[in-house]
């Protein structure tokens, strides 16, 4: 094997978790930063929670309500009118 090529060790290297929990592994990081860890993970607690660091859970519901919202101010008519114009189109672009 050759000499100096394996990274250090660490025995005591510490894990933080977003949650706040911390603890001891060993690794050859000296600490390491994760977003779940067993404190957390609905596997080990049973409980659903959401870890939404990207914001991507109020973004869906932002624009869930948007479409909701659009789609109880249009009339049945407008709808209707809707449907047959994009049927019009697809059949003009289609010939």
């Amino acid at each position: 094997m050759k000499q100096g090529i394996h990274p250090n060790y660490t025995v005591n290297a510490t894990v933080s978790c977003a949650c706040g929990n911390s603890f001891q592994v060993g690794s050859t990081q000296p600490s390491l930063r994760v977003e779940l860890c067993s404190t957390c993970h609905p596997f080990y607690t049973g409980k659903q929670n959401f870890v939404d660091t990207a914001r991507r859970i109020e973004k869906f519901q932002d624009k869930a309500a948007k479409v909701s919202a659009a789609a109880q101010t249009r009339s049945k008519s407008e709808k209707e009118v809707a449907r047959k114009s994009k049927r019009a189109e697809k059949k003009a672009a289609g010939k």
